[in-house]
């Protein structure tokens, strides 16, 4: 079997009311200020997913050049996107909070602050040591900020984007094995169990659980992976709790975190592998897919408990919109990066405030 490569977390999708709204919070708190694509059109391709029908969407995918991965900002315009039913509590199964790395946490939490930013924590430690807290948006979409160590390019604010996720999960070592054998989160980084001070101000922060923190022991590769830098799934599973599923009776696309998305080479050879772990391809958007001025091949699989996990192997990305420049992967060598110098002319597109 041929060997596919994974570049990164692309971006995490967050279903909002109004997609302007959300782009605007998450380019003045997060920096994440530079547009890739925007398009209203039919979600024709996610049938299992949005009731057997097709509704029209407005998207935009956005990055912060100082790293991490970006914010596809969804939202439905041909019908009112529902929230979650009842308060997401920690253990709850599906995507229940997103990690933003910072290159300082006091100073992101000082700036949030002082922007009356929601914050449910003070600074506090993980089971590593590490200094991290949660805020969040006004959408009720939870983030820890956890300190980053790699840095792409210059931006507007401390953080960079995403570069994980705190998932829920029924059990935590199927889970596990599915990270580490189809996404390569092989490095277990903590494996602890009880009740913790630092996640007990999140909604139902008090139960006992087992989390553990994954990373990949191998580093990223291909196209964006300098970029996207590392990355991490945290798995939660609850031990005094019954967990709902955040998604339980709403579509994709609904208000909350709806995929988690990894940029990847070789599609075809991914497929193999998901089928042999057991987890085949849910979703095939097909090779010549186009959403606004980025093109690509996008893929679904369920995790263990039905968490939408997302892949794009990207075919064409706007560079400099204005002077018509576009970079074509299909001619580049999976494994290859691409020129960090080209991808940093992509600040000429930031949108400012």
């Amino acid at each position: 079997m041929s060997q596919y490569h994974i570049a990164g977390i692309q971006q995490v999708g967050i279903g909002v009311p109004n997609v302007h709204e959300g782009f605007k919070w998450y380019r003045q708190h997060f920096g994440m200020d530079i547009p890739v694509f925007e398009e209203a059109a039919e979600a024709n391709l996610m049938l299992p997913y949005t009731g057997g029908k097709p509704h029209m969407r407005h998207a935009i995918l956005a990055i912060n050049l100082k790293g991490g991965g970006g914010f596809e900002i969804w939202q439905y315009t041909s019908r009112k996107p529902e929230p979650c039913s009842f308060q997401p509590k920690l253990g709850d199964i599906g995507l229940f909070c997103a990690k933003m790395k910072s290159e300082n946490v006091k100073a992101t939490y000082d700036f949030l602050k002082s922007k009356n930013v929601e914050i449910l924590s003070e600074i506090v430690k993980d089971p590593n040591g590490n200094e991290h807290f949660f805020l969040k948006d006004p959408f009720e979409n939870i983030f820890e900020v956890v300190k980053g160590d790699e840095w792409f390019a210059k931006g507007m604010k401390t953080t960079g984007g995403p570069v994980g996720m705190m998932i829920g999960v029924t059990d935590i070592e199927k889970s596990k094995q599915f990270y580490a054998t189809v996404l390569g989160y092989d490095k277990i980084i903590y494996d602890k169990e009880g009740e913790f001070d630092d996640l007990k101000n999140l909604p139902g922060g008090a139960v006992k659980a087992r989390r553990i923190l994954l990373t990949h022991s191998k580093k990223r590769t291909a196209s964006f992976a300098e970029m996207f830098g590392s990355s991490c799934i945290e798995l939660i599973q609850s031990k005094n709790y019954s967990p709902r599923k955040i998604f339980e009776n709403r579509l994709w696309g609904d208000l909350g975190f709806i995929h988690l998305c990894f940029d990847v080479r070789n599609m075809q050879a991914l497929k193999e592998a998901c089928e042999k772990a057991g987890h085949p391809f849910t979703i095939d958007g097909g090779s010549g897919f186009e959403m606004g001025e980025a093109a690509g091949h996008f893929t679904y699989v369920e995790d263990p408990d039905g968490t939408l996990i997302e892949f794009v192997e990207t075919k064409k990305i706007p560079i400099m919109k204005k002077w018509g420049w576009y970079l074509d992967l299909r001619k580049r060598a999976p494994e290859k990066p691409v020129p960090a110098w080209m991808m940093k002319t992509m600040r000429f597109n930031r949108v400012k405030d």
